[in-house]
Formats: C-alpha cells, sequence, structure tokens
C-alpha cells in the first residue's frame, strides 16, 4: 500500500521529490516534470532533448463525448497524417494520457506532426486517437468510473464512427498511461496489435507485474530513460516478458516530454509496424 501511494503521489501532485505541485501552468501544460535544483547532480546528464518534427499536422479534431463508462462528457482527440484526408479505413493507435495531462494537451504534445513525419519516414500510416481518463490510472474506480470499458467498447465505436478501421489497434502511453497501456494489453489478449510505454509508472507487486505473462512479448515495447525514479521498476519488468520485449530502450534522460519527444518516433515506428 505505501509504495502504491508514493507512486501516485508522483504522478498526480502529492510530496514526491518531484511533485507536479512544484509545475507552474505552463510546465504542467507541457506535460513536463523539471528537475529541483538539489536533485540536479542526479540528473546531470539526461541526454539531448526530442525535437518536434517539423512535419505539418493533418486533420486534427478535439471533441466532446458522453461517456457512459466513464459517467461524463470527455474530451476526445483524434489525428490524421497529413496528405491522408480524414483517414478513413486506417487502423488506431489509442493514446492514453500521463497523469498531468488530458487530451486538451495533445495538440500542443504535437503527435499530429510526429505521426505525419512516421509515415513520411516510411511508417505504414495509422490515425491517433485519445480520450480522457482520469487519474486512476486507467482501472478505474470499481464503481461508475470505468475507463478501462470506455478503452475497449466506446472508443471502437467512435473511432468505427469517425470512418477508422476499429478492428485494429494498438496503444502508446507514457506515466500512468504507460501503465494503462500495458494493462488493456493483459486485460484483454489479442485486442492489441502492438503496445509503446514510454516511462509507464509501474512497480513490483502492482497489477502490471502480477499479470506480466499474459503480455505478447512480440508486441510490447518499453522506454525508460535511465535518471527516471520509475526505471529499476520498467527494467524488471522488461526481464519479465518472456522471451523478451520487441523493445526494451534505455537511454539518458528523466521523466519528462523532451525525453518523450525523443522516443516517439521509435514508439510510433513500433506501433505502425504492428498495425500493418
Amino acid at each position: 500500500m505505501a509504495t502504491d501511494l508514493s507512486r501516485r503521489a508522483f504522478l498526480i501532485g502529492g510530496a514526491s521529490a518531484l511533485s507536479l505541485a512544484a509545475l507552474g501552468s505552463v510546465g504542467a501544460a507541457a506535460g513536463v516534470i523539471p528537475v529541483p535544483r538539489k536533485l540536479r547532480n542526479r540528473f546531470a546528464d539526461l541526454g539531448p532533448d526530442g525535437v518536434i518534427p517539423s512535419s505539418p499536422a493533418g486533420q486534427i479534431r478535439l471533441e466532446r463525448v458522453r461517456s457512459a463508462a466513464r459517467g461524463r462528457e470527455v474530451g476526445l482527440w483524434t489525428a490524421v497524417p497529413a496528405g491522408l484526408g480524414d483517414g478513413a479505413g486506417l487502423p488506431v493507435c489509442l493514446i492514453l494520457h500521463g497523469g498531468s495531462a488530458t487530451t486538451a494537451n495533445y495538440t500542443d504534445f504535437s503527435f499530429a506532426n510526429f505521426l505525419t513525419s512516421a509515415v513520411q519516414h516510411g511508417v505504414p500510416p495509422f490515425v491517433l486517437a485519445g480520450a480522457d481518463g482520469g487519474l486512476s490510472r486507467w482501472e478505474g474506480d470499481g464503481g461508475r468510473d470505468d475507463p478501462m470499458t470506455m478503452l475497449t467498447e466506446e472508443m471502437p465505436a467512435w473511432c468505427k464512427a469517425r470512418g477508422y478501421d476499429a478492428s485494429r489497434l494498438a496503444a502508446y502511453g507514457w506515466s500512468m498511461g504507460g501503465y494503462g497501456s500495458l494493462r488493456l494489453a493483459e486485460r484483454n489478449p489479442g485486442l492489441l496489435r502492438a503496445v509503446s510505454a514510454l516511462s509507464p509508472a509501474v512497480s513490483p507487486g502492482d497489477r502490471v507485474f502480477a499479470d506480466v505473462a499474459k503480455l505478447d512479448a512480440s508486441r510490447t515495447g518499453l522506454w525508460c530513460g535511465r535518471s527516471d525514479p520509475f526505471f529499476p521498476a520498467v527494467q524488471e519488468l522488461a526481464g519479465l516478458i518472456k522471451p523478451h520485449p520487441a523493445v526494451a530502450a534505455w537511454a539518458k534522460g528523466a521523466h519528462q516530454r523532451v525525453y518523450w519527444n525523443r522516443i516517439t518516433p521509435a514508439a510510433f515506428s513500433l506501433i505502425g509496424h504492428g498495425l500493418a
């Protein structure tokens, strides 16, 4: 219980060393956890910042839809690669946000630009679709708020209604959303053709670890910065995915968007080829 509470504090603004309470409005919008001055020696070498591609965004929509599974209206964000019209017939990558973000941030995070760039570099095309999942780590509260059912039942219907091929699904998530994407794969074997989990907020003993045998190693990619507080747990998790994950990539970096920007091209490549 103590471990779970400390992780939750890290994710949504409790009393951790990298508390989201330290975020200003700009930092929160950017999805970045700044490094406190007293910890900078630990994070002395974070590697280069990821570069947002100059590729144009294609069709982007941010709508409000009613989620019966969550008992509320949620944001629904979709993006199609530039040059591919409204994305009719394209497969779908679900985006699961971290604890400091919502779909209102997705355009500013330049996901649509990364998507077009991936396609321009030869990745088979797909569309992105994300809905607001709240702060329950995508597991739900055991009652009325059930984001996992929203992902498995409502999101495919919403995507199909917009002309996308909802029979081919993948998932991309970071931090809390990385945890959620792995749980989505574990709870629904065969649903996802690829999973890209960036700095997933996991720890030994949680549900991701308990059900790790349900993950399809050939479809699972893990990325984490070596200066990320979750790195030891993510590395341990990778060792339990047999025979080995499709990607298990560790590099200089922390729990920050500039690191996630750096690895998103590789994560989107795994998604695109998995969906194809």
